[in-house]
């Protein structure tokens, strides 16, 4: 009976620190913060965006603590894969190239590529009129491999950040820049943006985005899918889109 009760005394003792040490996992998050509304730094220097507010969201449905862990784009999976941080939640296009150095969660969000140009400016998006135009795009991205195999006459001009990008459309460096359109939208509304339209359209629209863990890493892979299918069953998906967007982008 006394071993029985020491026997038990242990097995409590077990689950509790098996609890406590649920309680204090940690996990650090990845994030450009440098692609608005999805991922930027406010005033103060935090972390903001949807990307964010999405990585936020699925942590308190793992009941873990997480932090960000910023990195610039270009070696963004490189950081991912050398252990600076345990996911990478920036928006993240789901392609085969990719899917060779990283495992991919369920798509937390679709994607559409689009031309944006000057308002006053007649602007085609057919091959035979963007011939010799100065494109621009953000290096590593979807949309500059999409140029490149698609508008070989084309001149692409690959910057580090989207934001670069803007400054030379703004400028009049460049004629026109094809990135993601929910990005695009919101630098529209913006006063550097003012004068500046979507043209064309989407020439793209079957961009799925996901979250990025490192290869094999199927634990927390599942356990990003299941609060992702949490968020969305019980509202707090929807909530964090319309802080963002006037329409879904799921």
């Amino acid at each position: 009976m006394h071993t029985y009760k020491k026997f038990l005394l242990a097995a409590a003792a077990t689950l509790v620190m098996s609890a406590n040490a649920m309680a204090a996992e940690k996990l650090r998050m990845g994030i450009e913060a440098a692609y608005p509304p999805f991922n930027n730094k406010d005033a103060s220097g935090n972390v903001v965006g949807f990307d964010k507010d999405i990585g936020d969201a699925l942590c308190a449905k793992m009941k873990v603590e997480c932090s960000v862990v910023t990195s610039d784009w270009d070696g963004i999976i490189p950081a991912l894969n050398a252990k600076k941080f345990d996911f990478l939640v920036s928006s993240l296009s789901i392609t085969d190239e990719r899917k060779q150095a990283v495992d991919f969660t369920d798509p937390y969000y679709s994607n559409k590529l689009q031309f944006i140009a000057p308002k006053n400016v007649d602007f085609k998006t057919d091959k035979a009129s963007l011939k010799g135009k100065v494109i621009g795009t953000q290096r590593a991205t979807l949309a500059g491999t999409y140029l490149e195999d698609n508008y070989p006459d084309v001149e692409v001009k690959l910057y580090d950040t989207q934001e670069n990008a803007y400054l030379d459309l703004v400028s009049g460096r460049i004629d026109g820049i094809l990135a993601d359109k929910y990005v695009q939208y919101e630098w529209l509304k913006s006063k550097d943006g003012m004068n500046f339209e979507f043209k064309g359209e989407p020439v793209m629209d079957s961009d799925k985005i996901g979250i990025a863990v490192r290869k094999g890493d199927t634990k927390l892979r599942d356990e990003l899918n299941k609060a992702l299918a949490e968020i969305k069953a019980d509202g707090t998906y929807k909530k964090i889109n319309d802080k963002y967007f006037p329409f879904s982008i799921e």
